[in-house]
């Protein structure tokens, strides 16, 4: 795969996964940085980190919230009511049968001189009760003295927050392993210029030699004209390769959470970033150094207190309640001025005991254990597939960088080849079709050498990935 479709197919992933930040008017920034500046540039600007760090200070404020259900709740209220037609009831005539019985007892007589008897039916009246007005104030408070679920809750806040935090670092772990590659990839665009560079040069100073062999019968005319050809086409590969790299750094900068608009100058050298064989040789590895086994971790515990939280479901709840309130009644709105108001007060336990829900709790507790399963084995598999995740980077590591020894050595005699067969065609012992083939051979040494310098660096970034020592 040549060098610019592996920058075509890296950019990709870039585009369609980030969002090109707003640009900031005309004012634009240069900035030099090492692929590390690079990383803590992302960090505070990329999209996906920041909204991953929002998602932390959230899960701070829904700790709070968690935490409120524990606390004291108070309340105050307030308010008045007007009646204008107060409300009228209707009640047994208790009034008649006392005002008979006290006549009955003085021995009155009635019209007639005969003596009062108690009537059988006395009816009904009509009265109004209360006034026209009403105010009261009270203050109330509740505070739950026990309830399984949210007790289980105040347990989970604070893995809640490690998931929180867990997730944010694997998103900068994803845009860390990407940022590294691309800075990479285009720090070996510039070999990639550069050898671009010395070939057009070389070829320019042979076609300026053989243009004056030329003119002294010691060359064909088709010789200058497969040189022209040749630089022709080094020109135009070197102005693609140009616009892909531009192309990277447009990427690049998105990546980053810069405006393209931006000048970015990369800062790092091929020979920093030190790629050794014994670089494979890690200390023992431990799963806890990778962040998607962190995230994935805290995930299965969240689960575990999910469980938990159903199974205490069954358990009786328990509130305490307390309240003081003052009401006042008047036919006309005074309230601010002299007369009684009532004061009122109660205190009380509330106890609620769940006795049968259609089996929905059960239900509850079923899935959560199911789902905490789920999560044991994600968990189980994912310590296989880092397992081969290592021992594949391990290897491809290792053998990419041997590839990259390899293909230096054979870039070097590519060019000592072409050096003797330059100097025979100089003195007219070579043909043009010998150092055509040995231009040939050393462009296509060259190309094979810039692709494993950036292989073994891939190779390399996905070692220390696998292994979390990114």
């Amino acid at each position: 795969m040549s060098m610019n479709r592996k920058i075509s197919g890296l950019l990709c992933l870039v585009f369609f996964t980030n969002t090109i930040l707003a640009q900031n008017g005309n004012k634009y920034n240069r900035y030099e940085f090492s692929v590390e500046q690079a990383v803590a540039y992302a960090k505070k600007n990329n999209v996906q980190v920041k909204n991953a760090l929002l998602n932390i200070q959230s899960q701070i404020q829904t700790n709070r919230e968690i935490t409120a259900a524990a606390l004291p709740a108070i309340g105050g209220s307030i308010g008045t009511n007007h009646f204008p037609n107060v409300a009228v009831q209707t009640l047994p005539n208790f009034i008649s049968p006392a005002t008979y019985q006290v006549l009955i007892d003085e021995g009155v007589k009635d019209g007639n001189g005969n003596p009062i008897k108690m009537p059988g039916d006395f009816g009904y009246v009509q009265a109004q009760f209360g006034t026209k007005y009403t105010a009261s104030a009270g203050v109330s408070l509740q505070q739950l003295l026990f309830d399984g679920q949210v007790f289980v809750g105040l347990q989970a806040r604070r893995t809640s927050l490690e998931f929180q935090t867990n997730a944010a670092a694997v998103t900068e772990e994803s845009i860390k392993t990407n940022l590294y590659k691309i800075y990479y990839q285009l720090v070996v665009s510039k070999t990639v210029i550069e050898l671009l560079d010395a070939n057009i040069a070389r070829l320019q100073k042979l076609d300026s030699d053989t243009r004056a062999l030329f003119k002294n019968g010691f060359a064909e005319r088709i010789d200058i004209d497969k040189i022209s050809v040749q630089l022709t086409n080094l020109n135009t590969e070197k102005i693609k390769t140009l616009n892909s790299i531009e192309v990277g750094y447009m990427g690049l900068k998105t990546l980053m959470g810069m405006p393209v608009q931006d000048t970015l100058i990369l800062t790092d050298k091929l020979d920093q970033y030190n790629i050794k064989p014994e670089q494979t040789e890690v200390e023992e590895f431990q799963y806890t150094d990778r962040k998607d086994f962190l995230y994935l971790s805290s995930a299965k515990k969240l689960n575990e207190y999910n469980v938990k939280r159903y199974q205490l479901s069954y358990l009786p709840t328990l509130a305490f309640g307390a309240s003081y309130s003052k009401m006042a009644q008047r036919n006309q709105f005074n309230f601010f001025n002299k007369g009684d108001w009532f004061s009122s007060s109660s205190l009380g336990l509330n106890m609620s005991i769940p006795i049968f829900s259609g089996f929905a709790k059960e239900a509850r507790v079923k899935k959560a254990k199911i789902e905490l399963q789920t999560t044991e084995n994600q968990l189980e598999n994912l310590k296989l597939s880092i397992d081969n995740a290592v021992e594949q980077a391990k290897l491809n590591y290792k053998t990419a960088i041997a590839t990259m020894e390899f293909q230096k050595k054979n870039m070097e005699l590519a060019e000592k080849v072409y050096a003797q067969t330059k100097k025979k065609y100089e003195i007219g012992t070579g043909s043009n079709t010998e150092i055509n083939a040995a231009d040939v051979d050393l462009k296509t040494a060259q190309t094979n050498y810039t692709n494993a310098m950036y292989a073994a660096i891939i190779a390399r970034i996905d070692f220390l990935s696998a292994t979390g020592k990114l």
